[in-house]
């Protein structure tokens, strides 16, 4: 009886550890969260997961999306996130609140964010220096389109109590702001600029989608859309960490390597809904924002911190460390 006994408990304790042991080996889950995972600016996150570029480096990740890049922040801060998909600018005016976070890999040399006034607007509204009295759509208080929405504004001589900004998130419900008039100007991406110059329903009044147009815009490159961590987090996890950013650099060489067309047919139906050839006509002239290698390009963390001192007294060159916003520490440790 003892021995039928010993062998049910052996028998038992085999099952459990069997049971067991896909869980212990499985990759330990990290969650991204992204500022509008359609835009096409965020399109690196989507693109790395359907490429499997996550998988062969063995992790686990879970996309997931919010409207607005301040609540993709406010995620990370709280711990419920392990990174972000949004703007690098974040890192700095965070940095400046006491908090450490950097950006690992950088998807755009340039914001991608265009200025559009309503076609209604439009004939009042020529430049940024007539925004007075007007309502300016942003995609959340605290967003990078609030950051480069103000400084625009300064920059023509427009004090911040001159206007006003509504947060109005992005795609179809800024589309719905601007025809409601709701607003007479606002910041948003592709597709969605695309997708209003082609209704009529707006017009271009600051691009800064190019380097060029940037360039004159902001006086240089402004690194946007990237990958970033809480600092503390990416030294307590480097192998992960490297191999993000890994993923990341291959998906950029991937871009740099494919047409739109062939990119846009790895994208999710419902990124272009009915009209693909507007999809890939904005994805086409979006692709020279990209970095081929995910690096951050020289010169642009000063641009960002410069822009931002602008109007935040707590942001000043003194009181930030660029070296601890960024790192491509990540990227040279993966290519090992």
């Amino acid at each position: 009886m003892r021995a039928f006994q010993r062998t049910l408990l052996a028998t038992a304790l085999c099952t459990a550890m069997a049971a067991a042991a896909p869980f212990a080996q499985a990759a330990e889950p990290i969650t991204i969260m992204v500022g509008g995972i359609n835009k096409i600016i965020y399109l690196p996150a989507k693109l790395t997961e359907a490429l499997g570029y996550f998988k062969d480096e063995g992790l686990t990740v879970e996309l997931q999306s919010q409207p607005a890049g301040v609540d993709a922040e406010n995620q990370l801060i709280a711990g419920a996130v392990q990174g972000v998909v949004g703007f690098y600018d974040h890192t700095i005016d965070l940095q400046s609140k006491g908090k450490e976070i950097q950006a690992i890999a950088v998807f755009c040399k340039v914001p991608g964010e265009v200025e559009l006034v309503s076609a209604k607007a439009a004939p009042g509204f020529k430049t940024m220096a007539d925004a007075k009295g007007k309502t300016l759509g942003v995609t959340g208080l605290g967003s990078s389109t609030e950051f480069l929405t103000r400084y625009l504004a300064d920059r023509q001589g427009i004090a911040t109590k001159d206007y006003s900004l509504l947060p109005v998130g992005a795609g179809n419900t800024f589309i719905a702001a601007m025809k409601q008039d709701r607003i007479q100007a606002g910041m948003t991406t592709e597709p969605t600029v695309s997708e209003m110059l082609k209704t009529g329903d707006a017009k271009v009044l600051v691009d800064l989608r190019t380097e060029k147009d940037t360039a004159a815009a902001l006086g240089g490159l402004y690194p946007a859309a990237s990958f970033y961590v809480q600092n503390a987090w990416a030294e307590s996890h480097k192998d992960q960490a490297a191999k993000l950013a890994h993923a990341f650099a291959r998906t950029m060489e991937y871009i740099h390597t494919h047409s739109a067309e062939e990119i846009a047919e790895k994208m999710p139906r419902d990124y272009y809904g009915n009209d693909k050839a507007l999809y890939v006509q904005a994805l086409s002239a979006s692709l020279p924002m990209f970095t081929a290698d995910a690096k951050m390009p020289a010169g642009g963390p000063e641009t960002v911190l410069k822009v931002l001192a602008t109007y935040k007294p707590l942001i000043k060159s003194k009181n930030i460390d660029l070296a601890k916003t960024y790192t491509n520490a990540y990227l040279a440790a993966s290519a090992k």
